[in-house]
């Protein structure tokens, strides 16, 4: 006789359904951005039945964009902030790190979901952006706190966090048009002897020039 499945066992179903299906939003969300996102599109890479959209996600596309990039936000400040206690040469290396897997996992098109989200347009353009932009601060935050565990002064470290976030975003759009990981290599190593520059001007002062 077939057993009837536990309770547990349907809400594991229905999570894991519903996981698929954010997983997909965000994949979505990150090579085509925001207005590229439809519910077929999802249910397509999901492999979800059309009726696990209204059951999962009762607001439709709206809350599957604003849930996808709550996801991938999430999942990406998770992996910032453990680095972050680490040091700012950490931190620099699991950006680039991060970057590195979406850009060669997606074969190049995939790029940034709070990005795609930062910049998208539509309907659904303020809301995204709103989500996005605290994204993006928590990042901001974490970095500068990076940086302020290298000794440099608050100001400092927020610019210097400024600097990172959109210096590595520009470079992950030039790694897609590439198709190519050098510009982010490129500019990690920029960014890398920037830091080591400027520590070593807050440790030792300018050296004075020789007349």
């Amino acid at each position: 006789m077939a057993r009837t499945p536990t309770a547990g066992a349907a809400r594991r179903t229905r999570s894991s359904t519903r996981t698929k299906m954010l997983d997909s939003a965000a994949e979505v969300l990150r090579e085509r951005g925001a207005a590229g996102l439809t519910i077929d599109e999802v249910l397509h890479r999901s492999g979800a039945p059309r009726g696990s959209v209204y059951h999962h996600f009762p607001e439709g596309r709206s809350q599957i964009l604003r849930e996808a990039l709550d996801y991938a936000g999430d999942a990406i400040t998770a992996s910032i902030d453990e680095a972050a206690g680490e040091g700012a040469t950490m931190l620099l290396h699991r950006y680039v790190q991060l970057w590195e897997d979406a850009l060669t996992g997606s074969d190049y098109t995939a790029g940034c979901p709070v990005l795609a989200a930062a910049v998208g347009a539509g309907d659904d353009a303020d809301q995204l952006t709103t989500l996005a932009a605290d994204i993006f601060g928590r990042w901001r935050a974490a970095t500068t706190q990076a940086y302020i565990r290298e000794g440099f002064e608050p100001a400092e470290a927020a610019a210097l966090a400024d600097t990172t976030i959109a210096a590595l975003e520009g470079a992950v759009v030039l790694c897609r048009s590439a198709r190519s990981l050098q510009p982010l290599h490129d500019v990690a190593t920029q960014l890398e002897f920037l830091i080591k520059a400027k520590e070593f001007v807050t440790k030792f002062g300018v050296p004075a020039l020789n007349g």
